[in-house]
């Protein structure tokens, strides 16, 4: 395939990630939306390394994927306890850190 479709691709990730980011009121929405955009930038950087032969954005796109499973771990444990103390996982409903 082409490098610009594939770019294309990327950028399309990208724009439906930072859509979910903003019209997203569940949490778990909330995280799979930072997971496309996170996949984004780890395509667009394997895509450039494929591009023009540079072997260290490969290993940024392996970073990227190690940070994106931590970022799921963690997310994941943070809405489990949300939603036992606040019986909820909407953003909008979580006001635990208020007064």
């Amino acid at each position: 395939m082409p490098v610009q479709s594939l770019l294309l691709l990327s950028h399309a990730l990208f724009c439906l990630g930072i859509y979910g980011i903003l019209t997203r009121r569940h949490a778990i929405g909330l995280l799979l939306s930072i997971e496309l955009i996170l996949n984004a930038a780890a395509l667009n950087f394997v895509l450039f390394s494929r591009a023009f032969g540079h072997v260290q954005a490969q290993a940024f796109a392996l970073f990227i994927i190690a940070l994106a499973a931590c970022e799921a771990v963690v997310g994941l444990a943070i809405i489990i306890r949300l939603s036992r103390t606040a019986k909820t996982v909407f953003a909008d409903h979580v006001d635990l850190l208020k007064g």
